[in-house]
């Protein structure tokens, strides 16, 4: 999960932990490609204003390279309007979820039907 705010980060990290998923965290952008490579997770969570590096450009960076072709991301951000969806969607995110339209356990539904 890659998520900037840390009281967030470790309420939905706690919540998919509880619903039996191993989840790690990152709050700086720029970090997310080498902790990508090294864990290999199967889902990305994705917020998409993050420091350094922001959640576009790590979609960017995602699609040029084939290692990662295989790693399923979900956006989950504050930014709705349409058009920011419609980019998400476009740059391979798979699932784009509001936060404000979503509860914790909400998103951990969301996420066992991304993994099934």
């Amino acid at each position: 999960m890659v998520e900037d705010d840390p009281f967030l980060a470790d309420i939905y990290s706690q919540k998919l932990e509880k619903a039996g998923f191993n989840v790690g965290t990152e709050t700086d952008g720029s970090k997310v490609l080498n902790a990508i490579k090294e864990q290999k997770p199967e889902l990305l969570i994705l917020d998409i204003v993050l420091p350094k590096l922001d959640g576009w450009e790590i979609l960017e960076e995602l699609n040029k390279d084939s290692k990662f072709a295989a790693l399923k991301v979900m956006v989950f951000s504050n930014l709705g309007q349409k058009a920011e969806v419609e980019k998400g969607m476009k740059l391979g995110a798979v699932k784009y979820l509001i936060k404000s339209d979503y509860t914790p356990s909400e998103v951990v539904e969301e996420v066992k039907k991304l993994l099934k």
